[in-house]
């Protein structure tokens, strides 16, 4: 094991059982839970330990600044009360890495984390070797990414670019009935176009949720799109009853109608080589020996090109709307999010990929970098997973691997800070 693999380890150890279910070895790091919160604590104090001041947006955002911090100080109030940073750093044209530390159900430990532990090995790398950055570098923690808490991926991101209404991310509620203004102490501030506008680019580091790497033999990739993306959640809708005195051809049942949705998702994803899952359902009233009134599903589904995504989503809806016109159900498909094809800067893209030798990956998971995208130069840098399982417990990377990462990042964060 090399040096910097490990100081990796020794850093990575100290995040690793924050969050971590004894009973399934996956994270459970909801956005602003204790977990989480502990991590956004870390976060500080990794910054802290190499002078770097960290300030806030107003959505939960975190930034740790190397170079030119903010006029107004860092930004010290807890994790839940960041309020925003109105005057933002002094000079412009900073480069931004990082990602978040949120986690879906039962997730894994790279995804996420990996970008925030790395930019911190990669700041050390290049203070070790006497680098001066000419721009500032900020590493950044986004709150909310994985949407696993209140529904919306990205959400920290899409409020500082001011693709979701900072009301409407207010009012977004948890399983417990827990809003976002709640849990993040005040009502998100929102765009907050003067703090985005200071940023040069955006550079993510990620895990590979995939196994490209390992067939290629290589240990970083650069990224060169993200698959366009959404979720819809299906309502069905029919009639609770009885289950030993309910006749079968006197039943509106929605579970039928639920169950066709889930094999034709399947079939249409396949039969366009797209992807389309459902994953998450809930039942009412939930009972083993009632007919359920109500079934609630959502379906996640992406495709390489829009119209192909666009004509899943619609047969999929057909499917289940004439399914349920015969189980005497109703049906009602409401999308709740939805991401373009996301390219990256091509030029921005190629030149990383010619730094660092690297091959060039798509992708079909969504990403903060898909969001800034749209706003200014983005890159992203996968690390192999040898596994090619993510959003599992089974999600792994090597720590040889993960400080070829750190390496990597390193040499693209001098080459954009420094020329």
């Amino acid at each position: 094991m090399s040096g910097l693999a490990g100081r990796f380890r020794e850093l990575w150890d100290e995040i690793a059982p924050v969050g971590r279910d004894a009973d399934s070895g996956g994270y459970l790091r909801y956005a602003l839970t204790p977990p989480e919160l502990r991590l956004r604590e870390w976060f500080r104090e990794q910054a802290d330990l190499r002078g770097m001041p960290v300030s806030g947006d107003g959505n939960g955002n975190l930034f740790a600044w190397w170079g030119d911090p903010p006029t107004d100080g860092p930004n010290t109030d807890g994790p839940n009360t960041d309020g925003p940073n109105t005057d933002g750093p002094a000079g412009t044209g900073a480069v931004l890495t990082g990602s978040h530390f949120d986690s879906v159900p039962h997730g894994g430990a790279y995804d996420g984390p990996l970008g925030i532990v790395s930019a911190f090995l990669a700041v050390d790398e290049l203070r070790a070797a006497g680098v001066t950055p000419a721009r500032p570098v900020v590493v950044a923690a986004f709150v909310e990414e994985e949407g696993a808490r209140f529904g919306v991926p990205c959400l920290g991101s899409r409020l500082l670019t001011g693709e979701i209404d900072a009301d409407r991310a207010a009012g977004l509620r948890d399983a417990a009935g827990v809003s976002f203004a709640e849990a993040l102490g005040h009502r998100p501030a929102g765009a907050d176009p003067a703090l985005l506008g200071r940023f040069a680019a955006f550079v993510e580091l990620h895990v590979e949720q995939g196994r490209a790497l390992v067939d290629a033999d290589a240990p970083v990739a650069v990224a060169s799109a993200i698959w366009p993306h959404g979720r819809w959640r299906f309502e069905l809708r029919g009639e609770g009853n009885h289950a030993g005195t309910t006749r079968m051809a006197d039943r509106r049942d929605p579970m039928l109608t639920f169950a066709f949705t889930v094999l034709a998702a399947n079939k249409e994803a396949r039969l366009r080589g797209a992807h389309a899952t459902v994953g998450r359902m809930s039942v009412e009233p939930n009972a083993t020996n009632a007919i359920a009134s109500t079934v609630t599903g959502w379906l996640d589904a992406r495709a390489a090109e829009p119209d192909t995504l666009h004509d899943l989503v619609e047969a999929v809806r057909a499917k289940a709307a004439e399914r349920a016109r015969r189980d005497g159900t109703e049906l009602t498909v409401t999308r709740e999010s939805a991401t373009p094809l996301v390219t990256f800067d091509g030029g921005l893209a190629d030149r990383l990929a010619g730094l660092l030798a690297a091959p060039v990956l798509p992708t079909g998971a969504g990403h903060d970098a898909g969001v800034l995208a749209a706003h200014l130069p983005t890159a992203m840098l996968f690390v192999r997973n040898p596994t090619g399982v993510s959003h599992s417990p089974a999600e792994s990377a090597a720590d040889d691997d993960c400080a070829a990462g750190v390496v990597a990042l390193a040499r693209v964060l001098e080459e954009l800070a420094c020329h």
